[in-house]
């Protein structure tokens, strides 16, 4: 493997680490929205990663939950129904907070490699040049 291979591979688990944590940021937003019961609601996203044919990984989707959320009953909101009841977002935000921290601590894992192959090519550009 050279060493732009390996900025190529870490550059593509940044890529997909990203679109992850922007995912993930976008379930604990939406975590609290409500519908009225006629709706759909919010629909968690999941990001579905791939590994690529020459190394390295890539999204190949984002697959959507369920519509159904959880039925709860609210009669002071607005949206409720004749019964007082909303349908709000199915969404485990303690879940959401471990996959957080996971993607978090991939991308950083990611940009490491890159720091580090990026310093190893500029080292490799110091050799045989004289002070």
């Amino acid at each position: 493997m050279g060493l732009f291979d390996a900025i190529g591979i870490a550059g593509s688990g940044l890529t997909v680490h990203r679109k992850w944590l922007d995912a993930l940021s976008d379930n604990i937003a939406n975590a609290d929205d409500v519908t009225a019961t006629s709706d759909g609601a919010f629909r968690e996203r999941y990001v579905v990663a791939q590994e690529m044919a020459g190394g390295g990984v890539q999204v190949a989707g984002v697959v959507l939950g369920d519509a159904d959320g959880r039925v709860v009953q609210d009669p002071s909101n607005p949206l409720a129904d004749a019964d007082g009841y909303v349908r709000q977002a199915d969404v485990d935000l303690t879940s959401q907070m471990t996959q957080l921290i996971l993607a978090q601590r991939g991308y950083q894992a990611n940009a490491a490699v890159v720091d580090r192959a990026k310093e190893s090519y500029q080292a490799a550009l110091q050799i045989g040049r004289t002070s």
